[in-house]
């Protein structure tokens, strides 16, 4: 991977420009998710952890972005100043995971829905200290991975397949887009120095979080 040129504006240094640039895009995205849901009147716990997850996926974003990228040199490019843009994400996807499983409680066994809330914590803890110890972003993205394809994609393909719920077609479809954008990132598929894997990662990144929105506010409509 060729490295990113930094740029200096006002005086001030910032590497990997364009990578910061996207990485605050998604924020963008999110932060206006998490405002215009803001404004719906709330409809119970799986409304509120759609807004938690927006929140977080959007401060968690700003901070990779400018910690992670743009100014990563201030901190002496030590990797523990990444973990609390790390751990922000991994509350996100574990707030998406819980919004999925209160979607579903509706139509499984009480008892699956228990199970599957206390396995979240566990599974989200259980990252946590092993990123910790290995300061090891891989983690992060073997912790999503599970999230998002097993516990998200898994409830609302159920979910569909049960009540052809439109929020949940939406929220496949933001599933596959993550997907996308975690395989362009592994496989470091860019277009030049200029638009490189991360640039494109994040693009999609915005774009996934998008459905994610519109298939929440479909699915808070049913409530």
């Amino acid at each position: 991977m060729e490295i990113q040129p930094s740029i200096s504006v006002f005086g001030i240094r910032l590497d990997e420009p364009i990578t910061t640039i996207t990485d605050l895009f998604v924020t963008i995205v999110c932060v206006y998710a998490f405002f215009r849901l803001s404004k719906v009147s709330l409809k119970g716990k799986m409304h509120s952890y759609l807004k938690i997850y927006f929140l977080s996926m959007g401060i968690a974003t700003a901070v990779g972005g400018l910690i992670g990228h743009g100014f990563f040199y201030v901190f002496n490019y030590n990797y523990m100043w990444k973990l609390p843009g790390w751990f922000t994400s991994m509350v996100s996807i574990a707030m998406l995971e819980r919004a999925s499983i209160e979607y579903v409680r509706r139509i499984i066994k009480p008892s699956v829905g228990n199970f599957f809330a206390w396995l979240n914590i566990i599974e989200l803890l259980t990252f946590m200290t092993i990123t910790f110890s290995t300061l090891d972003f891989f983690f992060v993205e073997v912790h999503s991975a599970y999230g998002l394809l097993i516990v998200v994609a898994g409830f609302n393909i159920f979910a569909y397949i049960k009540t052809r719920s439109t929020g949940s077609k939406l929220y496949i479809w933001a599933v596959g887009l993550s997907a996308i954008s975690a395989l362009i990132f592994m496989n470091e598929w860019g277009i030049c120095k200029w638009f490189n894997h991360f640039d494109i990662s994040h693009i999609i990144m915005a774009c996934s979080a998008w459905f994610f929105y519109k298939g929440s506010l479909k699915a808070i409509e049913g409530l």
